[in-house]
């Protein structure tokens, strides 16, 4: 578990709460030459990380204040707020553009009541009306603004914002956005800060005895309630059981502590990812904060356009289906072009997942109908031969080698592994094989995709027809599930992505200083 460091500007400051070692004066942080941990030797272990919740005034550029977050983000520390966030908040323009869309929320809090209604009467010589707020950890004393509270801490976290809305006409406009200091805290305030900072991070409140020390902290997204998550709770377990063996403090989070990221030291999605979506979101301010990444960001983008993932393939010469993209404009044309088609074919969207966006085309008028359809929805779609087998392969790979073997079979009576077509999803069974099993020709196509995604996780979806071997896609966050993807590995399946991660984190912390 990682330590934690309260920084004031004095440590009287701190007497309205719970005493806690954990609290140190500004002065006394600057003081230190180092991180708090000596410094390690090539025969150390590595030291917990220290995460800094800076409670400072000062917080302008050079400041007392911005200094703490400086000098903690050097000594390879998380600060809360970090040097970015200050630097955007210390410039209108900045905020402005980190804070896109904030206008739309105030639309509807207002139009739902969670805001008034601004009066056209001003307030005293002329002034617009007003209204004052104080978030604490992304928090708002109105639990009806709460998501516009999460929604600030989300863009900027800090312990602290004062936000101030003007009211023009019929609608609120987010008028100053500004750090507060600890010391400039009502005696009001003072239980509502505590309480958030406790729910924000309990290990404040605990004696160093009760701590478990764990060298780094990972967070692992997931949304409890998707219907077809890439892993199952028993495989979410033992991803934390066998972290926390590695040293590592493996913590469930879902898209709502995007503003936490900056507490943890990686990032593991377990959550299906999209490009237009908070999975990506998510992914590139973990990157921005220096968080170890799976799935990174760069991987998501290439691995969940289709369209992508085709002209990628074609280019470097990996053996995938044949086919071909259309686009909206050749609409007209479909129905001549395809007199001269060969059936059936598959057509599909570029973004779908679990077999969703994918149809089987049986003749032209098939291919208007759908293509017309699904032109709703995309501007380019893909056309491929269609290519049945009885199953399709699933080669896990991370950081460029074999992790799993898995035979993915068709729903019975369809052609796909997952059937839509009824009130409830059906998948077809699998089987997950030891290596040996598998033809080299798979596997050697498998690695061969993967390393043009990248170096994290991937699921390869390969056709095998006789001598010929196709890549059907490379998903970025295969499912790991317990009972399938784990059945020859066991708890190594789940070690051997603990230890990655691991890897990589011990790699990245490196102290600029001491």
């Amino acid at each position: 578990m990682s330590r934690l460091r309260i920084v004031v500007d004095r440590v009287s400051d701190w007497r309205a709460f719970y005493p806690s070692d954990d609290v140190i004066s500004a002065h006394d942080f600057l003081s230190q030459l180092s991180s708090d941990a000596p410094a390690q030797r090539a025969d150390d272990a590595p030291q917990p990380a220290t995460h800094v919740i800076n409670l400072c005034g000062g917080l302008d550029y050079l400041g007392i204040g911005y200094y703490v977050s400086l000098l903690a983000q050097a000594r390879g520390q998380k600060a809360l707020p970090s040097v970015e966030t200050l630097n955007q908040l210390s410039r209108k323009s900045l905020i402005d553009m980190e804070l896109g869309g904030i206008r739309v929320l105030l639309e509807e809090l207002t139009r739902k009541g969670a805001l008034p209604v601004p009066q056209d009467a001003t307030h005293g010589a002329g002034k617009p009306p007003r209204l004052d707020l104080l978030l604490t950890f992304g928090e708002s004393e109105d639990p009806a603004l709460a998501r516009l509270a999460r929604k600030l801490f989300e863009r900027l976290p800090c312990p602290l914002l004062e936000v101030r809305l003007e009211g023009r006409s019929d609608h609120w406009v987010l008028k100053r956005v500004r750090p507060q200091s600890l010391s400039h805290l009502a005696a009001a305030d003072e239980d509502r800060f505590a309480q958030a900072l406790n729910r924000h991070s309990r290990k404040v409140w605990r004696t160093p005895k009760a701590r478990r020390h764990y060298r780094f902290d990972l967070a692992m997204l997931v949304d409890p309630d998707e219907a077809l998550p890439p892993s199952n709770r028993t495989a979410l377990k033992h991803f934390i059981r066998e972290g926390r063996r590695l040293g590592i403090d493996v913590s469930l989070i879902t898209r709502r502590d995007e503003g936490r990221l900056a507490e943890f030291d990686g990032l593991f999605i377990r959550e299906t990812t999209s490009l237009d979506h908070h999975t990506y979101r998510m992914a590139k301010r973990a990157e921005h904060e220096g968080l170890v990444v799976i799935d990174d960001s760069q991987s998501i983008l290439r691995c969940t356009n289709k369209v992508f993932l085709h002209e990628l393939l074609k280019a470097r010469g990996l053996s995938a289906p044949q086919g071909r993209l259309i686009h909206r404009g050749e609409l007209r044309q479909l129905a001549e072009r395809g007199q001269h088609m060969r059936y059936p074919l598959v057509m599909k969207v570029p973004d779908g997942a679990f077999s969703r966006g994918i149809v089987k085309i049986d003749g032209p008028e098939t291919l208007v109908r759908e293509a017309e359809r699904l032109f709703h929805d995309s501007a380019l779609l893909l056309l491929q031969e269609w290519l049945p087998t009885e199953f399709d392969w699933r080669i896990g790979v991370l950081d460029g080698k074999l992790l799993f073997a898995s035979r993915y079979y068709m729903a019975r009576g369809h052609w796909q592994i997952y059937d839509h077509s009824g009130a409830r999803t059906r998948s077809g069974g699998f089987a997950t094989v030891d290596p040996s099993e598998v033809p080299a020709a798979v596997i050697k196509a498998a690695l061969k995709a993967t390393r043009l995604i990248g170096d994290g996780l991937y699921g390869v979806d390969l056709k095998q027809l006789e001598d010929r071997v196709v890549v059907i896609e490379v998903n970025d966050n295969p499912n790991l599930d317990a009972g399938v993807e784990d059945v020859v590995l066991g708890r190594e399946l789940y070690r051997r992505v603990m230890q990655v991660f691991l890897a990589r984190m011990q790699a990245r912390r490196q102290p600029v200083l001491g």
